[in-house]
């Protein structure tokens, strides 16, 4: 069977309704929503099973949502016995795989993750950009067109998520992002923009990174059981000081999602777990691997959790 990663989605996945049934299906649920509440002072479980969606998709709102299920559903595997042996989680998604690796409490956890919201949300009303999916262009190419729209401006662009072997996101403000999608078009190639009003994991954020930074230095970092393969490395580390000054530069600097996937299964990891709403990340993992000796698991529903149990057993 190999390693075990648990890998934890961020922004994109929530929906209204995430985590309904397994409200229904486990007791710690309801205290789980209630201490994110009581930590952060928003409605998490009515935003969650309730919306309205366009209330639950502020990124305020969203950024606690989104990690108090992610963790609810990491809680239930480790309460069915599923523990990971290596954790990663995509931007947003890597505050709950610090939770899960032991390396934050839940408290501080959703203490981060309000403030890293309500900074990006300012930081976003400040210097507005935009963000698109950059589709079947391989990186040096995507950053070789990435500097020609740029040599006559002194504007932002760049890449933001590697996210498979098909997929790029780039980030900037938002009349360079226009521009590489017409080139991008011109190529024959898709450019899909993406329904936010930042550009994240980019030079925009630095203001906000820099506030964030000093909210994540008085967090109490713990050494984590299992390494967390961080966004800013895709590397696995260990190291609480390391893993803190990691996530201090994390809300500028890219998501190397590919390399983590990759370098996951060189160091042996065969069984990638999504633990969170939707399967995205699921994707993401077949997309990004050329091998056939792993599998994959999602977690979206109850009955979903209860497959990844009864595989794992067979094992």
């Amino acid at each position: 069977m190999g390693k075990v990663a648990f890998l934890f989605p961020g922004q994109g996945s929530q929906y209204v309704g995430m985590g309904a049934d397994y409200l229904d299906s486990f007791d710690f649920v309801q205290e789980f929503f209630d201490r994110a509440e009581a930590t952060t002072g928003i409605p998490v479980k009515r935003l969650c099973l309730e919306g309205p969606m366009e209330e639950l998709t502020r990124t305020v709102n969203l950024q606690p949502c989104l990690t108090t299920i992610d963790i609810i559903i990491a809680k239930a595997l480790m309460e069915q016995g599923v523990k990971p042996d290596a954790v990663a989680g995509h931007s947003l998604g890597e505050y709950p795989a610090l939770w899960a690796a032991g390396a934050l409490d839940f408290e501080d956890c959703l203490r981060l993750v309000k403030e890293r919201g309500t900074l990006m949300d300012e930081a976003a009303s400040q210097r507005p950009g935009a963000m698109a999916a950059i589709i079947g262009v391989e990186k040096e190419e995507l950053q070789g067109l990435i500097e020609e729209v740029k040599k006559d401006s002194d504007g932002v662009l760049a890449m933001a998520n590697h996210n498979s072997r098909e997929q790029i996101v780039v980030t900037g403000e938002k009349h360079l992002i226009k521009e590489l999608c017409g080139r991008i078009k011109a190529l024959g190639k898709r450019a899909v923009p993406l329904k936010v009003s930042g550009a994240y994991h980019s030079p925009l954020m630095r203001d906000a990174a820099e506030a964030f930074g000093e909210m994540i230095s008085k967090a109490k970092f713990n050494t984590p059981a299992v390494p967390i393969y961080t966004n800013v490395e895709a590397t696995p580390q260990t190291q609480p000081d390391r893993i803190s000054s990691l996530m201090k530069e994390q809300m500028c600097a890219p998501v190397r999602w590919f390399e983590i996937v990759n370098n996951m299964y060189d160091d042996g990891v065969r069984t990638f777990i999504e633990v969170g709403p939707k399967k995205v990340l699921t994707n993401l993992v077949r997309k990004s691997l050329e091998r056939e000796d792993y599998q994959t698991f999602h977690t979206d529903k109850v009955q979903d959790l209860q497959v990844v149990c009864k595989e794992l057993a067979k094992s």
